[in-house]
């Protein structure tokens, strides 16, 4: 396999990391660099790290790092989690960087650590932090419960002070989401973007074809964090095997936002021809200033997601009236 971390690979563009990553050889992993510059999104870390924590660690190498940025990559424990030796060497102080580097999650007692841990990194008001938690929560359980991913989930988020959004993402390399659904939404997901637009329907979920799934998974999780995104006009992509669904930014200057039930309604970019990744990366950003109050948000989510479950009820087992 063969990863190249480029100037600018954010949401917005994800198809520059795409162009950059060739998963033809699993048995090894080459990291490139750019010469002048790195910044890469956090979720695509913890890309290079799910798919290094696969092969042993001289199966691993990284090219000469000449960018001066390149001490990034060490900050955000890229070498740590891959137990290779760091060519930077850093006074490390606290984390007033903003940022949550790489981290490894195989527990759920590991996933309430790092939830707590992780307002005080960012440095977040309390009443939007919620919104922040619940993301990484929903997306944390899913990786645990669904994923069958023996390295557990894998976390990096970072802030940005400038433009006040953080940026969040969260991997696995575990059986995919064309594989989680397969046994009970079998003809819903025949290839991986029909799969990973599936699971973002609410009221679907890969235990059950009941509707609005059952009492201890609803089928929810991915449609929230999507919602989230919705609502505060950011990004949010999911990439599973060889799909990617990627929601757009929305324009800010349309003051209501209203949240569909078919991903396909919304404004979005999607291939089925990605480079295949065995897993699910699922990667947001989210506009600080644009959180609400975080029960009302829950609020507009949940009706969104009633509304939507009850309509399928309705149209599943309608039934034909005969004259």
């Amino acid at each position: 396999m063969k990863v190249h971390l480029s100037n600018y690979a954010y949401l917005r563009n994800f198809s520059v990391f795409l162009n950059g990553f060739d998963p033809s050889d699993p048995t090894k992993l080459e990291i490139t660099t750019n010469d002048n510059w790195i910044a890469v999104h956090p979720a695509i870390l913890t890309v290079v790290a799910a798919l290094g924590l696969n092969l042993p660690s001289e199966n691993i190498t990284f090219d000469e790092i000449t960018a001066r940025s390149g001490y990034y990559l060490d900050r955000m424990g890229l070498f740590d989690i891959l137990h290779k030796p760091s060519p930077f060497t850093i006074a490390y102080h606290e984390a007033a960087w903003r940022f949550i580097p790489l981290t490894q999650i195989k527990t759920q007692e590991e996933q309430s650590k790092f939830i707590s841990e992780m307002v005080p990194l960012l440095h977040l008001d309390p009443k939007k932090a919620d919104a922040i938690k619940y993301t990484v929560g929903e997306l944390v359980r899913n990786v645990l419960e669904h994923a069958n991913a023996p390295n557990g989930a894998i976390v990096a988020a970072q802030y940005s002070q400038k433009s006040n959004v953080i940026r969040l993402g969260i991997c696995d390399t575990g059986m995919g989401i064309k594989s989680s659904l397969a046994h009970t939404w079998r003809g819903r997901a025949q290839d991986d973007l029909s799969a990973i637009k599936w699971a973002l329907v609410p009221g679907v979920s890969g235990t059950t074809m009941r509707e609005g799934g059952t009492a201890e998974n609803a089928g929810a999780g991915l449609f929230f964090v999507k919602s989230i995104s919705m609502l505060t006009r950011d990004y949010f992509v999911v990439y599973s095997g060889s799909g990617v669904y990627r929601l757009l930014k929305r324009r800010s200057d349309v003051q209501s936002v209203r949240l569909r039930a078919d991903p396909d309604e919304d404004k979005h970019a999607e291939t089925d021809s990605a480079p295949f990744f065995p897993g699910t990366l699922v990667a947001i950003d989210i506009s600080v200033d644009k959180i609400e109050e975080f029960a009302s948000l829950l609020e507009a989510i949940r009706m969104a997601y009633s509304s939507a479950v009850q309509a399928r009820r309705k149209a599943r087992y309608k039934r034909p009236r005969f004259i």
